[in-house]
C-alpha cells in the first residue's frame, strides 16, 4: 500500500473515532438531561410542558410570536377557543 492510501486511512480512522467520541458524550449528555427531567417531575413539575417551555425558550420572540398567532388562528378555526372580543 501506497504512503498516500496510508495518510488517508489514518485520517479516516481519526475522523471515525472522534465521530464515536461525540456520539458517547451526547448519550451522555441525553441520560443527564433525562435525569434532570425525571428529577423535577419527582418534584411536581410536569416533564412534558418542561420539554415545550424549553423548546420555546429557544425560538426569538418574534418567532414565538408568529407561532402562536397561528395556534390560536387553527384552534379558533377548530371552535376550541372563543375570538377574541372586536375593539
Amino acid at each position: 500500500m501506497s504512503e498516500a492510501h496510508g495518510i488517508a486511512r489514518d485520517q479516516l480512522r481519526a475522523f471515525i473515532e472522534r465521530i464515536e467520541r461525540l456520539e458517547e458524550e451526547k448519550k451522555t449528555i441525553a441520560d443527564d438531561i433525562k435525569e434532570v427531567y425525571g428529577e423535577a417531575k419527582s418534584m411536581g413539575f410536569d416533564a412534558k410542558i418542561l420539554r415545550k417551555v424549553v423548546s420555546i425558550r429557544k425560538l426569538d420572540q418574534n418567532e414565538r410570536m408568529e407561532q402562536e398567532a397561528i395556534l390560536d388562528t387553527y384552534l379558533h378555526a377548530l371552535g376550541m377557543i372563543e375570538s377574541p372580543p372586536e375593539e
